[in-house]
C-alpha cells in the first residue's frame, strides 16, 4: 500500500504501459507529472525533454512515436487548447499518443490552480474536422493509474491520439493504492510484409495490426494533408471518403472496447445521476443522503468519449428524472440529453472550487425533485 497522488499515480500507469517519451512543458495542475517523468525516465533508458511550448511539445511527442517510442504528454486546458492542431495531425496520420488534460479553470489563463471540468467538450470537438474522439475520465487515484494503463493501450491499439481527462482535485488529492506489479500491455506483434510491399495506410490497418516505425527500413510518408494508402497528398475524392471513413470506423468498430462505465445504486433507479471525475465522488455522498427518499443511481462514464448512450438508455428508462453534476455552465449535460432524448436537469459549479454534497441536495430541492435539502 502506498500513499499516493493522482498525478503520481499517473506517472506509474504510463511508465507501467511502456511509456518511454515524456515531452512537455510545466503548467499547473499538471505540471507534477512533468517533474515525475523527468526523475524516472532517464533510469529506465527513456527520454524525457521540456520544449519550449505546448505545441512543440506534442509534436515532440508525436515525431518519437514515429521513431517507436510510446509516447505521453501532459497539460491543462490553455495547454490543450494550443495543442489542438497536432492532436489532429496525430489523427490524420494515425500516430498512437497519450495527452493527459489535468482541467483547471477557464477560459484563457482562468484559474490556475483551481478546479473546473470546462474541457469535456474540447476533448470531443477541439480539433477541425469529426473524426471520433477517445478519452478517459479517471475519479480517484487509482483509476488515474489504471485509465492511463488504458488510454495507452487504446491509443497503440487504434493509433491514435487519446486524451485522460483529470481534474485538479483527482489530480493533487492523495490516497492508499496497492498497485499491481505488472499491467496488461498491447502489442500489435511484428510485421510480416516486405518492405517493398508495405503501405503504411493499407486496407485493415486501421487498428490492431503491426505498423512500421521509421528506422525500421521500411519507407512511408506523413503528412497532414488528405492522402492514400502510401501516404502522399491527394485531392481524389473517393480516395479522401475511404480515408476519412478509416478514422470513424476505428471507433465503430471498436464500440466495446471504448464503452466502459461504473453504475452505482438500484438497476430501476427513479431519479438518475451522470456524472465524471470529482463530480461523481461528490454525487456518491448524495446517493447516500438520498437513501429512503428517492431510488437514486449514479452512471459514471470512465471512457467519456464515445459517450456509453445505450447504457444511459437503459438505466434512464425507469428514471422520473436525469441530473448532470457537473464542474462547468454545463457541457456534459447536452450529450446526456441527446442520448436520453429528453430533458435532463443539470447541478453545476463553475467559480474553481468543489461543489458540495450540500450543494447538490439544495439544487435537487430547489428543482423540485426532494422534499428538502436537509434529507
Amino acid at each position: 500500500m502506498e500513499l499516493l497522488q493522482g498525478n503520481e499515480a499517473t506517472v506509474r500507469g504510463a511508465v507501467a504501459a511502456g511509456v518511454r517519451f515524456f515531452g512537455g512543458y510545466p503548467i499547473t495542475p499538471s505540471s507534477e507529472i512533468a517533474e515525475e517523468m523527468s526523475r524516472i525516465l532517464p533510469k529506465l533508458g527513456g527520454v524525457f525533454i521540456q520544449m519550449e511550448d505546448e505545441m512543440a511539445s506534442l509534436g515532440a511527442c508525436i515525431g518519437a512515436r514515429l521513431a517507436g517510442l510510446k509516447a505521453m504528454t501532459a497539460t491543462s486546458g490553455p495547454g490543450y487548447s494550443l495543442m489542438q492542431e497536432h492532436i489532429g495531425f496525430a489523427i490524420m496520420t494515425e500516430v498512437p499518443v497519450v495527452i493527459v488534460n489535468v482541467m483547471r479553470g477557464g477560459p484563457s489563463t482562468g484559474l490556475p490552480t483551481k478546479l473546473s471540468q470546462g474541457d469535456i467538450m474540447q476533448a470531443r470537438w477541439g480539433t477541425h474536422g469529426s473524426p471520433g474522439a477517445v478519452a478517459l475520465a479517471p475519479w480517484s487515484v487509482y483509476e488515474s493509474f489504471e485509465l492511463v494503463v488504458k488510454a495507452v493501450n487504446l491509443s497503440e491499439y487504434l493509433r491514435m491520439p487519446v486524451t485522460v481527462l483529470s481534474d485538479e482535485v483527482i489530480a493533487h488529492m492523495r490516497e492508499g493504492v496497492e498497485l499491481p506489479e505488472e499491467v496488461e500491455v498491447y502489442d500489435a506483434g511484428e510485421l510480416d510484409v516486405p518492405p517493398e510491399a508495405y503501405l503504411h495506410y493499407d486496407d485493415g490497418t486501421e487498428y490492431g495490426v503491426p505498423r512500421a516505425d521509421y528506422g525500421q527500413g521500411y519507407r512511408f510518408h506523413v503528412t497532414g494533408l488528405a492522402h492514400g494508402k502510401d501516404g502522399f497528398p491527394t485531392n481524389d475524392p473517393e480516395v479522401i471518403t475511404w480515408m476519412m471513413n478509416r478514422f470513424t470506423r476505428k471507433i465503430e468498430d471498436n464500440i466495446e472496447k471504448l464503452t466502459d462505465y461504473r453504475y452505482e445504486g438500484p438497476e430501476d433507479p427513479d431519479l438518475l445521476f451522470v456524472a465524471i471525475g470529482s463530480a461523481a465522488r461528490v454525487t456518491m455522498e448524495v446517493l447516500r443522503r438520498l437513501e429512503g427518499e428517492r431510488r437514486a443511481g449514479l452512471l459514471r462514464p470512465r471512457i467519456v468519449w464515445p459517450f456509453p448512450e445505450e447504457a444511459l438508455r437503459r438505466y434512464a428508462a425507469s428514471a422520473e428524472h436525469i441530473v448532470v453534476v457537473e464542474q462547468n455552465q454545463g457541457q456534459l449535460v447536452h450529450v446526456v440529453q441527446e442520448a436520453a432524448g429528453r430533458k435532463a436537469y443539470n447541478i453545476v459549479k463553475y467559480n474553481g472550487e468543489l461543489i458540495s454534497p450540500a450543494e447538490v441536495m439544495e439544487g435537487l430541492a430547489r428543482l423540485k425533485l426532494i422534499k428538502s435539502a436537509s434529507a
